[in-house]
């Protein structure tokens, strides 16, 4: 069989397939991944292949520059001190987690720091995707989408220094190499903004994609992996929306999510292929279920608690619902087990844990809410307004919150009082 047919049936076998099976509840994500398993089973070494591996990091960095274009500064205000107690508790959790991997599995500080940010750091992008399905309300929307996103800067941030601190002068190197990034994307934007996107109309979407894939390439280079850069460029992007309202437009963060939906099945595929042997053994199905059955608990009565007792006494019902959408983990721990597993060696029995485990804390919503987490691209939220049968008010709830309409800018949820 060619080449070219065999790149075919991949490609059918990872966009097709996954979505049929969604109607029983499993989440896409998770049949590329069995896929990429299977791949490495039937063939190998041989299932290793260049050009899935740069399909699969265009998917990775493209799902988090779309995250970055998701941040919503001014929501974040809205509710600063909530999210603040949040991330302090998150940054007690993460110690004390890591902690506790230090002296139980035998790894040092820096790959028990990962591995706690493996075990508790949420997927934003697969999370905000799931919000229009996942039956949830005005306000708890708006708190699992800021908790998700805040809990995402500070997973990256500590990647960052985690990642680095074990030779201070490489810290200060890449520090400086960073703070020059954060200077010069604003200025290559302005700059491709002025003197390109006025001669070609449209290249908006191009713009940006490039960009982001360059910033991810040298967060790359730099040892701290390709989604940080990616994830910074459309931070940026999104914080220069009003002096370049085209760059971070609607149409381009639809055009985005779209552009990620495609590439991203490629990411699970061969991350697949990479799974050693040894992780699928008995040892590791049960260091895969103890790590659920120990920190999802832990997970969700700790959201649980701060929603229900310390700040807004909700109902146990709403507090839940927030906690279980926090859940699922897929691509913190993929792209980390990865990490521990190249740079730190750890064993194969635990990388295959923490695969199990990523795919359980996926699934739990789907199993518990209405619906799985998938990247589908039909999703009301960025539906262009030529394709819209109406406004209707789940396609009003449903929207970003700087989306606006004929009328005007519409207004993003309010924070609930803290």
């Amino acid at each position: 069989m060619n080449r070219e047919l065999l790149y075919l049936i991949l490609i059918f076998a990872l966009l097709v397939i996954p979505r049929a099976l969604q109607r029983f509840k499993m989440p896409a994500p998770l049949t590329c991944l069995v896929f990429g398993i299977g791949a490495m089973l039937a063939w190998g070494g041989k299932s290793h292949d260049m050009v899935v591996g740069l399909l699969s990091t265009l998917g990775i960095s493209s799902l988090f520059l779309f995250a970055g274009l998701e941040v919503d500064l001014r929501a974040l205000r809205r509710g600063m001190w909530p999210l603040i107690a949040h991330l302090a508790i998150r940054v007690a959790g993460l110690i004390g987690v890591g902690w506790l991997a230090w002296h139980s599995f035998g790894l040092g500080w820096q790959a028990a720091g990962l591995l706690a940010l493996a075990l508790l750091t949420p997927s934003t992008g697969f999370i905000l995707d799931s919000l229009a399905r996942l039956g949830l309300d005005e306000d708890e929307r708006f708190w699992v989408t800021s908790k998700a996103i805040a809990g995402e800067l500070l997973a990256l941030a500590a990647l960052f220094v985690i990642l680095q601190a074990g030779d201070p002068l490489q810290l200060g190197v890449s520090s400086l190499a960073l703070a020059a990034m954060l200077v010069g994307l604003p200025l290559l934007f302005v700059a491709l903004g002025r003197w390109v996107a006025p001669h070609a109309p449209g290249s908006e979407f191009s713009l940006l994609v490039m960009v982001g894939m360059v910033a991810a390439f040298i967060t790359y280079k730099l040892g701290v992996y390709y989604l940080v850069g990616a994830f910074i460029a459309g931070l940026i992007a999104r914080l220069l929306r009003i002096r370049m309202p085209r760059l971070a437009s609607d149409d381009n963060l639809h055009a985005v999510r779209l552009f990620a939906s495609f590439f991203v099945p490629f990411y699970f595929f061969n991350a697949g292929t990479k799974v050693p042997a040894g992780a699928l053994s008995l040892e590791a199905l049960g260091i895969g279920l103890l790590l659920t059955a120990v920190t999802v608990p832990l997970r969700i009565g700790e959201i649980w608690l701060q929603r229900r007792a310390l700040f807004f006494g909700e109902q146990h019902g709403s507090s839940l619902r927030v906690s279980v959408a926090l859940a699922p983990t897929l691509i913190f721990t993929l792209v980390l087990a990865a990490i521990l597993r190249d740079r730190f060696h750890i064993p194969d029995a635990l990388f295959g844990g923490l695969l199990l485990y990523a795919a359980l804390t996926t699934l739990l919503p789907s199993l518990v809410l209405r619906a799985p987490f998938d990247v589908d691209p039909a999703d009301d939220r960025f539906q262009h307004p030529d394709d819209a049968a109406g406004p209707g008010p789940a396609a009003a709830a449903a929207r970003h919150p700087d989306d606006g309409s004929a009328g005007g800018p519409a207004k993003a949820p309010a924070a609930p009082p803290a």
